[in-house]
């Protein structure tokens, strides 16, 4: 096969993973737990977009920041799991780009 053809293909598939990496950062999933008293939407990051607790569960004065102690006690969550990957994996996901 053709070196030059070999890295047209490269460059390709290279473009072609970058857009799909980007059309996976802007999608979005919610959850939920306790009958929808709690719901979480993540985005293709896995960062947390919007938090609901519902009023039923929590005293109406804690909702903010309960919803700000989850946001932070997630980020923290995903900061400790990235490092662990980047001390396990180091350079082997270097190309992966996992924000590590």
């Amino acid at each position: 096969m053709n070196p030059f053809d070999i890295m047209k293909n490269a460059q390709a598939m290279q473009k072609q993973l970058a857009q799909i990496k980007a059309e996976i950062e802007q999608l979005t999933a919610t959850g939920s737990a306790g009958g929808n008293m709690v719901k979480i939407t993540v985005d293709g990051t896995f960062a947390i977009r919007d938090i609901v607790l519902d009023p039923i569960c929590v005293d109406n004065r804690d909702i903010p920041m309960l919803q700000d102690l989850i946001k932070a006690a997630h980020h923290a969550a995903i900061q400790n799991l990235q490092q662990l990957m980047k001390d396990k994996y180091g350079p082997m996901l270097g190309a992966l780009n996992l924000g590590a």
